[in-house]
């Protein structure tokens, strides 16, 4: 029989685990400029679909889908008129004019929208 004898102040020792080799890793030096802004030249436009969307949230359109795995025949296209409230790096989301329903559409079925009025766009530079 083994007997123990407690012993209020004793730490039991924690077991070390070798460490590994940290991989280094090229990162490039952050800049701060003391105004805030960007280095000159380093913004660049983003005119991707999402962004114009953003850029025009609130207007009227027509947002036109078509999806290539239908259920049933002649259901694989979709018309909804109405106005964009968010648009991310995939997905869009409407809402229907009149009825205030709200769609969630994955950027990958849009084709295209019309507008009835003119649209907003990133500032061009000769």
């Amino acid at each position: 029989m083994v007997q123990y004898q407690w012993t209020p102040n004793y730490q039991q020792p924690q077991y070390q685990y070798p460490q590994q080799p940290q991989q280094q890793q090229n990162v490039p030096p952050q800049v701060t400029i003391p105004s805030g802004r960007p280095p000159a030249g380093a913004f660049r436009e983003e005119s991707y679909i999402e962004n114009i969307l953003r850029l025009n949230r609130g207007k009227v359109g027509t947002f036109h889908f078509s999806f290539e795995n239908a259920m049933e025949a002649g259901t694989n296209v979709k018309a909804v008129t109405g106005m964009v409230e968010a648009a991310g790096r995939d997905h869009v989301i409407l809402s229907e004019q009149g009825t205030g329903k709200r769609f969630l559409f994955p950027m990958i079925y849009f084709d295209y929208a019309e507008f009835n009025e003119e649209l907003n766009y990133f500032p061009q530079r000769p």
